[in-house]
């Protein structure tokens, strides 16, 4: 499997640099266009067919950052699918409060309860958002911090974002309901 960011030949980054990444989209979907090599061999059409495929794959992967984030963790065999992605327990705790609540206001809504428990999990993600930064904007280079450790971090930011996300849409379709 190819490595997009050296595919791209850019560093490893959760801060991807976007618009480096969106000009070297641009370059090689010109370079490797299907129509400038309808003349050749069969197997260079194929070989172009596939170069072009990992350049749209590496775009739309590199310039979405949760997508970007996921591709590193996956590529660092660090975040596993269906594996054992374990989160703090007290995280899980206040999830499972926050969770409660919702279901409450299944039975009996009440519209400042839904706006108390969304400004509740905006803060919460707020704060999830700023404490990882300093660790995103280091990576690669962490000075006193393992990469192993660092990847462990963002895996459990990641997985965080995540849950805080799903909690965000049932509180979008409480919102649509009122």
């Amino acid at each position: 499997m190819t490595n997009y960011f050296e595919f791209y030949n850019l560093p490893e980054s959760f801060l991807a640099d976007e618009k480096a990444v969106k000009a070297k989209y641009y370059e090689l979907s010109r370079a490797y266009h299907p129509d400038f090599f309808a003349n050749d061999t069969p197997e260079k059409q194929q070989e172009i067919l596939q170069l072009s495929t990992v350049n749209t794959n590496a775009y739309r992967t590199l310039s979405n950052p949760d997508l970007r984030m996921q591709y590193i963790l996956k590529e660092h065999g660090i975040l596993e699918e269906g594996g054992k992605n374990d989160l703090p327990p007290d995280f899980l705790m206040e999830m499972m409060d926050i969770n409660e609540e919702l279901m409450e206001l299944e039975f009996d809504f009440d519209a400042a309860k839904l706006h108390e428990i969304g400004e509740n999990v905006a803060g919460l993600t707020a704060t999830l958002d700023a404490d990882i930064l300093p660790t995103l904007q280091r990576f690669p280079d962490l000075h006193g911090v393992t990469k192993n450790a660092a990847l462990e971090e963002v895996k459990t930011y990641y997985l965080k974002k995540k849950y805080l996300l799903r909690i965000k849409e049932t509180l979008s379709k409480f919102a649509a309901r009122s």
